[in-house]
């Protein structure tokens, strides 16, 4: 390291560890206040000295960048004292006098993974691990490349977020309880991955022999020495106590971990794993969990009246999304990834026909190319996401109206989907279950507006947690509760 940025120095505990260890993946953090943001920050200054070597740290999005006190600003904080170094901040990038640059970027969606395609990324960070998708995370670590001498390497800090695949990542580092393994802290693990599964060892050579029958005909036909296929990777935790600095200059946030509830206390303070938050969920986890598990419900609704919600779509913008309801108990559906307006009609007609469903018990959206079937299915009931809340309500719209009544609803655990159906799948490879448990996370409350009124948050904001998709499982889902909004009519029972 130069004599112009010798004087940045990490503290021991966390940020020593991070920065030691010699992992090809290194994943730090856990708790709240160890410094993960300046460990990620002042790793790659060791290299801007040589020649060829460069990074990029990603974030989710732009404005995670850019938001006060946030990585952009962190960084001028930091690189700001390296004589020489200046900023572009159009670009979000710093170039230092060797010429080499690290530079800030965001992958919002999966598809904006293909923008670094031919890349050569000496070093990778990634800030809040778990804002990135499985997919986006394997292919940056197939753009990590260097020619520059330096070999390498990436790094990643994380909150703990027990839904995200990374908890599954370094589950050998994370007890049963939860909080990680102080013994195992920083130890190095061997990987490889095959199909999506991974294979590990405690050495190269035991992920080589494992994996031997993955790897023999890569290594004949490219001559590359199995050990360059096989990655090291460690977690490393630490605690707000290892950042003497922070408990100097604004011990108030100690103060402020200490001050929250017992679930968020031990997420953030000691890094619990296992912690699920609600937060501003639309849906609790737990609860919804129950839907596919709530049996009994199957003789509750065994003569309720049968209803069809569906979430129009045509030519690909969306998908198009049937559901067939006995009560509150889905009891079929039908997914198209493409579809044309006589395809639409003769799905639902299909549909309603085979489970007896009567035309005044279809629900359809109303919003923009569904308004093909209105006259079409005459009786049926439109669904309009923007249209004023029903008797008078205090909700911004009956989207939210309906989303805020269904998570109500699945609190109540009026809600069931029984295996027959949740194990079918849904698309692309996904179950119907797998695919409302992954929307169920983009669903949350907005904040009230100039009215006081309830909202969740708009479509865009929750596309941005679905890689660009929209939430088709469960929009097709809240609208049953549209149903229990209309006026009374007879039931219509089914023996």
């Amino acid at each position: 390291m130069s004599d112009d940025i010798k004087f940045i120095e990490p503290q021991k505990g966390f940020q020593m560890d991070f920065l030691s260890s010699p992992a090809d993946i290194v994943i730090g953090g856990g708790a709240a206040g160890v410094g993960k943001t300046f460990s990620l920050l002042i790793d790659p200054l060791r290299y801007v000295t040589v020649k060829g070597f460069g990074g990029v740290i990603f974030r989710r999005t732009t404005p995670m960048i850019r938001n006060e006190g946030g990585l952009w600003d962190a960084s001028v904080e930091l690189y700001g004292k390296i004589h020489g170094a200046r900023q572009r901040e159009s670009s979000l990038e710093w170039m230092f006098p060797s010429g080499v640059k690290i530079k800030f970027a965001h992958i919002e969606y999966e598809k904006n993974i293909y923008d670094w395609q031919g890349s050569e990324i000496p070093f990778i960070g990634f800030d809040e691990l778990t804002h990135f998708t499985k997919k986006m995370f394997f292919y940056l670590l197939s753009r990590n490349r260097s020619t520059s001498g330096v070999e390498p390497y990436l790094r990643a800090t994380t909150n703990p977020d027990p839904e995200s695949w990374v908890r599954e990542f370094i589950d050998w580092w994370i007890g049963d309880d939860g909080y990680p393994i102080p013994e195992r802290n920083g130890v190095l693990r061997y990987f490889m991955r095959n199909n999506d599964k991974y294979i590990w060892g405690a050495t190269k050579a035991e992920v080589i022999e494992k994996g031997w029958h993955v790897l023999n005909d890569m290594v004949k036909k490219s001559n590359i020495p199995a050990e360059r296929f096989v990655k090291s990777l460690t977690f490393i935790s630490g605690s707000i106590y290892d950042n003497k600095e922070l408990l100097k200059t604004n011990p108030e946030y100690l103060a402020n971990l200490n001050a929250q509830d017992e679930k968020e206390k031990a997420r953030l303070l000691y890094g619990n794993w296992n912690v699920k938050i609600s937060g501003n969920d639309i849906f609790n986890y737990f609860k919804f969990q129950d839907i596919f598990s709530n049996h009994w419900l199957a003789d509750t609704y065994k003569y309720a009246s049968r209803w069809i919600t569906s979430d129009i779509a045509m030519k690909g913008s969306d998908r198009l999304v049937i559901y067939v309801w006995q009560g509150k108990m889905m009891i079929d559906f039908l997914v198209i990834e493409k579809s044309k307006g006589n395809q639409v009609i003769d799905a639902i007609n299909l549909l309603a026909i085979r489970h007896h469903v009567p035309n005044s018990n279809i629900i359809f959206d109303n919003d923009g190319v569904g308004q093909f079937i209105d006259g079409f299915i005459e009786g049926a009931k439109e669904f309009n996401n923007g249209a004023r809340a029903v008797n008078g309500e205090n909700y911004q719209n009956l989207k939210s109206q309906c989303y805020f009544k269904a998570g109500d609803s699945v609190e109540r655990g009026e809600y069931y989907i029984p295996p027959q159906v949740a194990d079918r799948e849904f698309a692309d490879g996904v179950t119907l279950k797998e695919q409302m448990m992954k929307e169920r996370k983009a669903i949350k409350r907005a904040k009230p507006d100039y009215d006081g009124k309830l909202a969740v948050i708009p479509k865009q904001e929750m596309k941005v947690m679905l890689d660009g998709k929209s939430p088709d499982a469960l929009d097709a889902f809240m609208m049953r509760e549209f149903a229990d909004l209309l006026p009374e009519e007879p039931d219509i029972y089914y023996s």
